[in-house]
């Protein structure tokens, strides 16, 4: 499962990153690490961009980013 896949106010643990390095440190900078739990806050329309809380910051990430982060199965 993805962030992307996930519905405002549903939350997740991040598993890993796939993509580029480039993505991946961008996206780590911003605090997207193992383990670390995010929400989504909203999303725009047509899907793009999409609002998540990181770490207590809200961050807007496109689409494209969001299904690069793969987050752990729920228990």
């Amino acid at each position: 499962m993805s962030l992307y896949d996930l519905k405002p106010n549903e939350k997740g643990r991040i598993k890993d990153i796939k993509g580029d390095e480039r993505l991946s440190k961008r996206l780590s900078a911003l605090g997207f690490i193992e383990g670390t739990e995010v929400e989504v806050k909203m999303m725009a329309p047509l899907g793009d961009p999409i609002l998540v809380n990181v770490r207590g910051f809200n961050i807007a990430i496109r689409k494209n980013d969001a299904k690069n982060i793969f987050l752990k199965e729920a228990k």
